[in-house]
């Protein structure tokens, strides 16, 4: 049975970020703590929420990771207490809004985080006691502000996920205005990000069709404006449909995503320097290459869809014109050609297969994969 559940509020245009009073109200949230990291607040874009928020009382946490921990749920949690907030704004990329999305659960939640992991079995004990979240991306990458889940690095190193429906925001402000100042290298990574969403989660196996839709326009428009927004930080248009692409992705992922995010949650894992959209990027072409064999794939000519959606014409059996425009995709956008570039060796394959394995996006990936077949995504990723 394929179950389509849709979603929350969205409100995108320049200058979304005002309408922080009116949702802070709707939600009611009188004393938010506002989660962020210190690249968001040096960029002044802390300072335009601030502003938005019109003296209402606050608190500010923005020591928010790359990748964000368990630890620093911890640490932000404390600051929710001492100010006695009772709610969440989480302005900044998606390390920001998981790590918000960590705290809604410690904040009410006994226990240690690990105990509400999807892949632990975790995912009801996630109550609707959750703290209210509003979230205000920054960058146009992972979508966490309209997705239900969070990717955060607990205690024992383990990259793992946090999925319910109590945690998704209660409203998704997108302002493409605040993604203008972003750097070259980190709109084209997280760009990727969007674009590997788009791309993985309409491979994905589950029956959703305005999931796919959803996705195929978000790849269409992330892969046409991708370059413009890279080129030119303050091309306008590139930047709202970014954002859009974005936003489309994670509205579309509840179908499940697969073998590209297994892989990079596993490394990034092991090695949390490593940035996700970046890891995703180089992945894709080997998990194209893979997919290509799946049963779904072929029958319903998905290959040759994604390839019209990035204007690429006619594309063969085996995926490889999608994967030679993203690897020519990634060379033009300035990103690494592969792993050995990001320092990553054969020494580390083991660990990332074994982790890939057991990762929550494993099993939705249209063709299940053994560790064998890891090995050779990593190898052709290499």
């Amino acid at each position: 049975m394929a179950r389509i559940q849709y979603l929350t509020q969205i409100e995108i245009d320049f200058g979304a970020v005002r309408l922080l009073p009116q949702e802070c109200e709707r939600a009611g949230i009188r004393r938010p703590l506002i989660v962020t990291d210190p690249g968001v607040r040096a960029a002044g874009v802390l300072a335009k929420a601030e502003d938005a928020l019109q003296g209402l009382t606050h608190a500010v946490f923005d020591a928010t990771p790359p990748n964000p921990t368990e630890a620093a749920v911890r640490a932000a949690t404390a600051v929710y207490a001492q100010h006695r907030c009772d709610g969440l704004i989480a302005v900044g990329g998606g390390s920001s809004i998981d790590l918000a999305k960590g705290v809604a659960i410690a904040a009410t939640h006994s226990g240690p985080l690990i105990d509400y992991a999807t892949i632990l079995g975790g995912s009801p004990k996630i109550s609707e006691a959750v703290a209210p979240l509003l979230a205000v991306p920054t960058t146009a990458g992972t979508g966490s502000e309209v997705a239900r889940g969070a990717i955060l690095i607990v205690d024992d190193g383990r990259k793992l996920g946090f999925h319910s429906w109590n945690l998704l925001p209660k409203a998704a402000l997108l302002d493409p205005e605040l993604t203008l100042g972003l750097p070259p290298l980190l709109t084209a990574a997280t760009g990727m990000d969007a674009i590997a969403h788009c791309m993985e989660t309409f491979m994905a196996h589950a029956v959703n069709p305005p999931a796919d839709g959803i996705a195929l326009d978000g790849l269409a428009r992330g892969w046409a404006h991708i370059e413009r927004a890279t080129r030119d930080g303050a091309d306008r248009e590139a930047r709202w449909n970014m954002m859009s692409a974005s936003m489309q992705g994670a509205l579309a992922f509840q179908k499940g995503l697969g073998c590209v995010h297994s892989l990079s949650h596993s490394l990034g894992g092991l090695n949390p320097r490593l940035h996700h959209g970046t890891l995703n990027a180089v992945f894709l072409p080997a998990v194209v290459a893979f997919n290509a064999g799946a049963e779904t794939i072929q029958r319903e000519s998905r290959l040759q869809r994604m390839a019209h959606a990035m204007g690429l014409g006619a594309c063969d059996a085996e995926g490889r014109a999608i994967g030679e425009a993203i690897r020519a995709m990634n060379a033009r956008l300035g990103l690494p050609a592969g792993l050995r570039a990001m320092g990553v060796d054969e020494s580390m394959f083991d660990h990332i297969i074994e982790h890939a394995l057991l990762d929550h996006c494993h099993k939705t990936n249209p063709r299940l994969a053994s560790a064998d077949d890891y090995l050779g995504m990593l190898r052709q990723s290499m």
